[in-house]
């Protein structure tokens, strides 16, 4: 199966590879990209070009999907989005993202995020899409709740980052959630 890329009108979402290693690690080096992302800041480029070994690994497995969300404008890559625990079989799957400061406030991840759920839910079939967040990342869950996701509840202790355990507020949409929308 190969990688699915996908557009918008601004956007295309592609597949990482070894060339966007140093896009990925000026991105994730940042302490307000890895903040809310459940993992401390890269230190080296060697762990940039690993998660994108990992990443790829992870859709030949049919466990994951990661794109890099790619301004069609510049060729730029502005961050990535995917999807994490997918479950075909179960019809499900998690859906995460993150962009450098430098695209904040475009409305790309609400562009992207959009796209990816047209592909959960018209081309994998999935039933459900959730998602997590820090309760103090509200730019995430307002985000969230724009594109038609449910807060479903709090779960305590559920991320570990930076030596301690934080709470994690849950969302989900549903095929049925999608369709309505789509109405």
């Amino acid at each position: 199966m190969s990688f699915p890329v996908l557009e918008t009108n601004r956007l295309r979402l592609i597949e990482l590879n070894s060339t966007h290693s140093e896009d990925l690690f000026n991105q994730f080096s940042l302490e307000d990209v890895t903040r809310y992302y459940g993992m401390d800041p890269l230190l080296t480029l060697e762990q940039a070009e690993k998660m994108i070994v990992n990443m790829n690994n992870g859709f030949t497995e049919k466990r994951s999907a990661r794109w890099g969300i790619q301004l069609k404008e510049t060729s730029e890559l502005a961050g990535t989005i995917g999807l994490n625990n997918l479950q075909l079989w179960s019809k499900k799957c998690e859906v995460g993202y993150d962009l450098h400061p430098n695209y904040w406030g475009n409305g790309y991840v609400t562009e992207a995020l959009e796209k990816v759920l047209l592909h959960c839910f018209d081309t994998l079939e999935l039933s459900r899409v959730g998602a997590f967040t820090f309760p103090d990342n509200k730019a995430s869950w307002k985000l969230l709740l724009k594109s038609g996701f449910e807060k479903e509840g709090l779960l305590r202790n559920y991320l570990y980052q930076g030596g301690k355990t934080h709470d994690a507020f849950v969302f989900s949409i549903t095929k049925e959630d999608w369709d309505r929308l789509r109405s």
